[in-house]
């Protein structure tokens, strides 16, 4: 019996997305680890199951303020509060399979309930909340015993980024930088070059993961981590480089951060269930 799945992408950063309307599927850490292997499942970042606040346990609480939570996974499996790249993805999906209209719209996360604005096609924009610093002042990460100071940022999700003077310096990131001191639940890290006033590049390990062509969450971290460098507390609109396009990052007068960049879908299909596991 197949399983419908759509795959989708947001500056290459790429996700199975499977709509569970009815709030059947149950996703193991295997089942979506062998969804996102690139050889054996389907492929992906990470995986965005599409279902009704009212109907997930652990978002119920939001339903009142979002009719739809994101309930995304690492593609390792775990569990994530937010990711920036999927939001716009799972908005664009929404009104691609005609579950909602264009405009003004509000998505459940674990990271609580974010506003996105998405048109019949183009850009998608997400309100990504308030960056917050939360230390230490001491953060370091090591690659390839190369040691660099870090700036603690979190955007719902926890970040360390690095200034560079070149991307390459990073090496090939095969393996987790090592971050001290570390959170529980591990952390994202983006080693950040500077392009020109309100402009700057960046590379990314995500945790659980591993390199990725885009970090959205991790580029809102990027932007507000050179912002606060160059004029802190002043509103900015940074652009960010990353390997699989460009993202523009806005810090409004609220401190709330907005992130705009492209959402597409690529393909639509069934996935054998009886060969990837159980999912009911």
């Amino acid at each position: 019996m197949g399983v419908a799945f759509v795959k989708g992408h947001g500056t290459e950063n790429d996700f199975v997305l499977l709509p569970d309307l009815d709030a059947t599927l149950h996703l193991s850490a295997e089942l979506v680890a062998r969804l996102c292997d690139r050889r054996a499942g389907l492929g992906a970042d990470g995986v965005l199951r599409v279902v009704r606040t009212a109907d997930e346990p652990e978002a119920r609480h939001l339903a009142a303020e979002a009719e739809w939570f994101m309930d995304y996974r690492n593609a390792d499996g775990s569990a994530v509060e937010m990711c920036g790249n999927g939001i716009r993805v799972f908005a664009r999906y929404l009104v691609e399979a005609g579950l909602t209209e264009p405009g003004e719209l509000a998505i459940a996360t674990r990271d609580g309930v974010k506003q996105v604005r998405v048109g019949a096609s183009g850009d998608v924009t997400v309100d990504m909340g308030v960056a917050r610093f939360p230390g230490p002042d001491d953060v370091k990460v090591t690659v390839d015993r190369r040691v660099w100071p870090a700036v603690a940022v979190d955007m719902g999700n926890p970040h360390a980024v690095v200034f560079l003077d070149e991307l390459d310096e990073a090496g090939a990131l095969l393996d987790a930088p090592l971050v001290d001191p570390t959170p529980p639940d591990g952390v994202n890290v983006e080693f950040v070059v500077r392009r020109g006033d309100a402009h700057v590049a960046m590379r990314v390990h995500e945790r659980g993961v591993g390199e990725t062509r885009s970090c959205g969450t991790g580029a809102c971290a990027a932007m507000v981590a050179s912002a606060r460098r160059a004029a802190p507390d002043t509103p900015a609109t940074y652009t960010v480089d990353v390997p699989g396009g460009r993202l523009t990052v806005s810090t409004r007068e609220d401190g709330h951060v907005e992130l705009t960049g492209p959402a597409v879908l690529v393909a639509v299909g069934e996935f054998a269930g009886d060969l990837l596991g159980s999912v009911g």
